[in-house]
């Protein structure tokens, strides 16, 4: 089973650890960073989405512009634009990236910032209208006739759009949650089901509910799992968690200073969503799992996202990462504190140790499961 990597698509340098040294949309730096992917093994990037933050599908069509082979993976809130329209304009950038966009929709975990641009739904109200909306938008990109909607959310009547993706039947669905509202909307529409980077037992909680949420939507094969870490590599175990406690310092002091991004935020001690629940639930209980899980990282930031991190050297990163691998993992997103740097690093020293081990499996599965290629000679029979 090959497995993949997703990156970042920053449009900026800054991080928790570090400010930015420009604008918050710098298209220069944009595309350096995409290309350090693109030149390191990576997949594709994942062009995150907040309701402050640079218009997403704009850096994603400069990347689907610019660049020949990285793939995509664009954010979306349904709350921001009707599901007819986004599935046109998704449609509109796999045409120019030829194919390359997978769309992550985003439920969005806190009423707080759904408020900033007019949603005041509930959670669990949120998750039935993004399960509605990605229904529609799967209709829009495969329906040549036009077609009527009656919804809970939206209505409409006769419509059809005039441009559909290169992918066929369609681009992939990405989406994520920790919550049973976000298990049964993945689990019946998702191709990919997004989790944060939790120990391995919990994990495998997980992957099964998602797994469970399939079947009961009547599914014969479940959404792929993918799985996201902040990696901290070095050439040695030492120099690794030397690092690691210089990072999450760095994010301390960022975050006492009031300089990150959260600021304007509710109390990151108390986040609304389930998934930063669980991170920090975690961290309470421990800050070292597994071979290398390192939860202070999670800890520092209220749980915010993709936050937990794993510690070592490569070959330790690699052979924890083969461990979610090894649990049905086959998507890994993996984001550094210097975005640049770190992309490259993880793409030159981890990528390739993860992909040969993967190979070497898959060539030794096949093999087991071959037919013998000896063929049987019958017995002599001896004659008087």
């Amino acid at each position: 089973m090959p497995v993949e990597f997703l990156g970042i698509a920053a449009t900026n340098d800054g991080s928790e650890t570090t400010p930015r040294s420009g604008a918050s949309f710098d298209p220069d730096y944009t595309l350096r960073l995409a290309r350090a992917h693109e030149d390191h093994g990576w997949d594709r990037v994942l062009f995150a989405y907040s309701s402050g933050s640079p218009d997403p599908a704009a850096g994603a069509a400069l990347l689907a512009a610019r660049l020949d082979r990285l793939q995509i993976l664009l954010a979306h809130r349904p709350n921001v634009s009707y599901p007819t329209y986004a599935a046109r304009a998704f449609a509109t950038l796999d045409r120019i990236s030829g194919g390359r966009l997978t769309v992550h929709f985003i439920t969005g975990g806190s009423d707080h910032e759904q408020r900033r641009e007019g949603d005041t739904l509930a959670k669990d109200q949120r998750y039935d209208r993004t399960r509605e909306y990605i229904e529609i938008v799967k209709r829009v990109w495969t329906s040549h006739e036009p077609f009527d909607h009656e919804g809970a959310h939206y209505q409409f009547q006769d419509y059809v759009s005039d441009v559909f993706p290169v992918q066929r039947p369609r681009p992939r669905v990405s989406f994520g949650g920790s919550s049973p509202a976000a298990y049964a909307a993945g689990g019946a529409e998702a191709d990919i089901y997004c989790l944060w980077g939790e120990p391995l037992a919990r994990t495998a909680e997980q992957i099964a509910e998602v797994r469970r949420a399939a079947a009961a939507a009547g599914r014969a094969q479940p959404p792929r799992i993918q799985v996201a870490f902040r990696p901290i590599i070095a050439a040695t175990e030492e120099l690794a968690w030397e690092k690691a406690h210089r990072t999450v310092g760095a994010i301390r002091a960022r975050a006492a200073s009031g300089a990150t991004t959260r600021r304007r935020s509710v109390d990151p001690r108390s986040p609304e969503n389930t998934g930063s629940q669980r991170l920090l639930a975690i961290a309470e209980q421990g800050e070292r799992y597994d071979r290398a899980l390192w939860t202070p990282t999670a800890a520092a930031t209220g749980g915010a996202g993709n936050s937990n991190a794993l510690v070592g050297t490569p070959e330790t990163v690699a052979e924890a990462l083969l461990d979610y691998y090894d649990l049905g993992v086959d998507i890994i997103s993996a984001r550094g504190y210097d975005l640049l740097d770190d992309a490259i690093d993880f793409g030159r020293h981890v990528i390739p140790l993860v992909r040969a081990e993967v190979a070497r499996r898959d060539a030794r599965a096949a093999a087991t499961a071959r037919p013998s290629d000896a063929v049987s000679s019958p017995t002599p029979v001896a004659t008087p």
